[in-house]
């Protein structure tokens, strides 16, 4: 029997006679409100229960409620005690934990089901026999937090808590870095100091984008419009939250920010059931006193709802539990009820379809290890809407991804796959994006124009054309910002970036869209697609000053060396023709063929007459000499194909040598560079280029490093506009990507390309690490490419008019610079002639002189002696 006093009739509810059940109920209060939630969500149960009798229809159910202070453990005692004096079937609450031993020490001396609806660390001794908590089992809570860890596929995150209890939730995650390679930092919020932004600073600071918060529901609400304020809420952020009212937050003004946030949700708003009570509890809340700021107006609370299951539990018990009489009982008599541990069972064995799901309780200690939880993430678009209209204001903000289940695990849901596959301009829509990029012709460059122009009309080039596309498929808008610094982005020596690099780590822009070559050390710290242009380092040289062929240019087919040879062969092979001929005796002959038995013989292979076949059969025009014996043939036949390849060979390239300006290029590799130091090379500072010569291990290019990092004022320009006028101006060798080489040689004929690709690389588009836009990105680069739209870009930036001079070269006439030395050469033969004439003509005469004088000595003397 329920006994109610005036008291209690008038101020804290109503206990009527039987048949009822009476549930006390004992409720803390904070300053800011004046019911608790929890207790309006008791009586809302119970009203329910009495006017739908279809779970006790023969019964009433009654309560009497108690309001406390919190931390005040005593009074709760003195409450719970004047609450079973009454007699009560059941104890609700408090939440406070103080206070929850106090009460929980009493209602297991009674025999007294004790109902939490609050996280609670169980006890050590397990003792507590007739404890219930629907509040879901918290080791079960942090595998679920794990699992979710893994599935983003986080690395490195950073574990926020507001109080110790929260370390304990959290032991399944603090011990995953041994098993699962994880990097956690672990920070807490400063207790009783809802002013969280020093420590966000520092968040923002270091760089930490993977944020899991442990807090209440009313901290979260704090601290998103800190974060807010601290700009962090943007798409590189993903937060997420473990308070199970991450969705009963009104998050209206973050919905379009871009940012990642993820959660839990107990409350199955799914089912057209709680959809339906969660309106009519909505229309309750609007009527009354207004609910806490930070909650979405008439919102019902995951501790409401569970409160509400509590009190329907008790009811699916009550059900079941025939003749059982609640009676009256006393905290100093230590007499329990003697229906407690029957009741106890049946209420461990009831099981119930509620707001927060199917609850099923452990038989041996009471607690809820069987639930579902729903993983959350916030929407931007805001057109899903629920099953049933009461849940449309709870579905439009919030997407269900997956659905974890104690026993079963993460079960991703068919419209978070279908989500997955959707269109990649639906996160980029309608989104303004900063794009940092750098003056570089022909991919960024100042639009030439009569009038003053502003905003990205101010650019032209291939970069404009790209981030163009790229908008036009992605569906976003972008403002571009050339880089502070005018550099790419490399490291110093103490570890820091400059250029569009740190703009990118610092997220002062969201794409870097410029010739940014894909490196190893940049990949580290920033995100890159997949590259829209291929490339390699090569030489920007001056074009070589053409030699026009010399008189003497008849003999620059062959080198001097093989003219040495040539005359070398033609002088042993006469030599050795004149040897033959004398050891052979086919090569002798008689001179006087009517006189047989003549002893005169000759041989006509004379040394001299050696010499002329040779030269004759090199010469091309043979002589009236012909071999007769086999071995003289022989040689004259060797040699004569010998002569015959030799011809040939010049005669091929006698008219290129004769006809075509000769280059005269100082280089024509990395290695000529690298093994002189009269030609300064070098390239753009802080640079790719720069990097790929200052890390390379290859030892013709550590010496060219060598050169250039000794002479940095000099050998190192600012860019590649610079590094042009300085190869024009000097004697200057310039090493860039050999995509701008092609451009800049398109334009000045006097600049060209030496040797071929010292490295393979690309070009990509920049994000900061961990930006949703990369893979987006990628995906529209590999659609452009495909529909060959990039090769299209670079004909219209890259084609120029070419260099006339070149293109249009005709063969010309040859004149007397080109073959005057073959003039010269006759003109010294037929002197030559003239000089050896005169000198066989006074050889001659002298000789026939000295014949004379002789004859005419030896006739006197023949007279005198006859």
């Amino acid at each position: 029997v329920c006994v109610c006093v005036c008291v209690c009739v008038c101020l804290l509810g109503l206990c009527v006679s039987p048949p009822s059940l009476c549930a006390g109920g004992i409720f803390e209060t904070r300053e800011s409100e004046l019911v608790s939630m929890d207790e309006l969500a008791f009586k809302f149960a119970v009203n329910n229960i009495n006017r739908n009798k279809t779970l006790i229809p023969n019964t009433t159910l009654t309560y009497d409620i108690q309001r406390i202070n919190l931390f005040d453990g005593f009074e709760a005692s003195r409450r719970v005690c004047d609450q079973l004096a009454l007699g009560v079937v059941a104890v609700f609450g408090p939440s406070h934990s103080s206070s929850v031993s106090a009460v929980q020490s009493i209602c297991n001396a009674l025999e007294v089901p004790h109902i939490q609806t609050r996280w609670k660390h169980p006890s050590v001794d397990n003792k507590d026999t007739f404890f219930i908590n629907l509040y879901p089992e918290y080791t079960a809570i942090a595998r679920a937090i794990l699992d979710v860890v893994t599935f983003f596929k986080w690395r490195k995150l950073t574990v926020v808590y507001e109080d110790s209890t929260g370390l304990m939730r959290m032991q399944e995650l603090i011990k995953a870095p041994a098993k699962f390679n994880l990097k956690i930092k672990i920070r807490q919020l400063t207790p009783g100091n809802q002013d969280a932004r020093p420590l966000l600073k520092e968040l923002k600071k270091d760089k930490e984008f993977f944020i899991i918060f442990d807090c209440s529901y009313r901290m979260a609400a704090e601290l998103l419009k800190q974060l807010s304020s601290m700009g962090m809420m943007t798409e590189y952020y993903h937060f997420f939250f473990t308070t199970l009212d991450l969705f009963a937050l009104d998050l209206e003004p973050y919905r379009y920010s871009g940012v990642n946030m993820t959660g839990f949700r107990l409350l199955n708003i799914d089912d057209p059931w709680v959809a339906s009570t969660m309106d009519k509890w909505a229309m309750e809340r609007l009527q009354g006193p207004k609910q806490e700021s930070g909650l979405m107006d008439g919102v019902m609370t995951t501790d409401a709802a569970l409160m509400y299951d509590a009190v329907f539990m008790v009811a699916v018990a009550s059900q079941r539990a025939t003749q059982m009489t609640v009676s009256s009982l006393q905290c100093h008599r230590h007499k329990p009820w003697r229906f407690g541990p029957r009741f106890m069972n049946l209420f461990k064995e009831a099981q119930w379809d509620g707001l927060t799901g199917h609850i099923v309780l452990n038989k041996t200690d009471g607690l809820r290890r069987d639930f579902d939880l729903d993983i959350i993430s916030l929407k931007e678009d805001g057109t899903a809407r629920g099953i049933v209209e009461g849940g449309s204001r709870l579905t439009k903000r919030w997407i269900k991804i997956a659905v974890w289940n104690s026993y079963r695990g993460m079960n991703l849901t068919e419209k978070s796959n279908r989500d997955k596959n959707n269109n990649v301009t639906d996160s980029l829509a309608n989104r303004t994006l900063i794009v940092t990029t750098i003056l570089e012709n022909p991919y960024v460059m100042y639009k030439k124009s009569d009038k003053e122009l502003v905003g990205n009309d101010r650019f032209e080039g291939y970069c404009l054309d790209l981030l163009k596309e790229l908008s036009n498929i992605l569906g976003f808008t972008y403002e571009v910002r050339l880089v502070a610094d005018g550099k790419y982005g490399a490291q110093n020596d103490k570890g820091e970036w400059n250029g569009m690099v740190r703009e990118l780590i610092d997220h002062v822009a969201d794409l870097a869209v410029a010739p940014l070559t894909i490196t190893y050390v940049r990949e580290k710290v920033i995100d890159f697609s997949k590259p829209f242009m291929t490339l390699g380092i090569s030489i920007l040289y001056r074009k070589p000053n053409g030699t026009n062929p010399g008189v003497f240019s008849f003999l620059n087919p062959l080198s001097p060396d093989i003219w040495m040879y040539v005359l070398l062969a033609c002088t042993g092979v006469s030599c050795v023709l004149f040897v033959i001929a004398r050891f052979t005796p086919y090569e002798w002959y008689n001179p006087h063929p009517c006189n047989p038995s003549s002893t005169l013989i000759q041989n006509n292979f004379t040394l001299l007459n050696s010499f002329w076949f040779g030269v004759g059969a090199l010469m091309r025009q043979g002589s009236e000499l012909m071999p007769k014996a086999l071995s003289t043939r022989i040689v004259g036949g060797i040699w004569w194909f010998f002569t015959l390849i030799i011809i040939s060979s010049y005669t091929a390239n006698l008219a290129a040598f004769l006809t075509v300006e000769r280059m005269d290029a100082p280089i024509d590799s990395a290695d000529d560079l690298a093994k002189q130091t009269r030609i300064e090379y070098g390239a753009v500072r802080d640079g790719s280029t720069m990097t790929f010569f200052k890390k390379s291990k290859i030892s013709t290019y550590e010496k060219m490093w060598a050169f250039m990092s000794s002479r940095k004022n000099t050998a190192l320009v600012k860019n590649n506009k610079d590094g042009i006028t300085r190869v024009l101006t000097t004697d200057y060798a310039m090493l860039m990507e050999s995509t701008s080489i092609e451009y800049i040689s398109q334009r000045n004929c006097n600049l060209t390309q030496i040797g071929g690709l010292i490295d393979s690389k690309g070009y990509g588009v920049g994000t900061p690490i961990g930006s949703p836009y990369r893979d987006k990105v990628t995906i529209a680069i590999l659609q452009l490419q495909e529909e060959g739209k990039l090769h299209m870009m670079k004909e219209k930036w890259w084609r120029g008019n070419g260099c006339p001079e070149e293109d249009n070269k005709e063969a010309n006439a040859l004149g007397v610079e080109n073959i005057g030395g073959i003039f010269i050469v006759l003109a010294a033969g037929l002197v030559l002639s003239v000089f050896v004439a005169i000198g066989e003509f006074i050889y001659k005469a002298r000789r026939n002189a000295d014949i004379e004088e002789v004859s005419y000595g030896r006739g006197p003397a023949v007279l005198l002696a006859v």
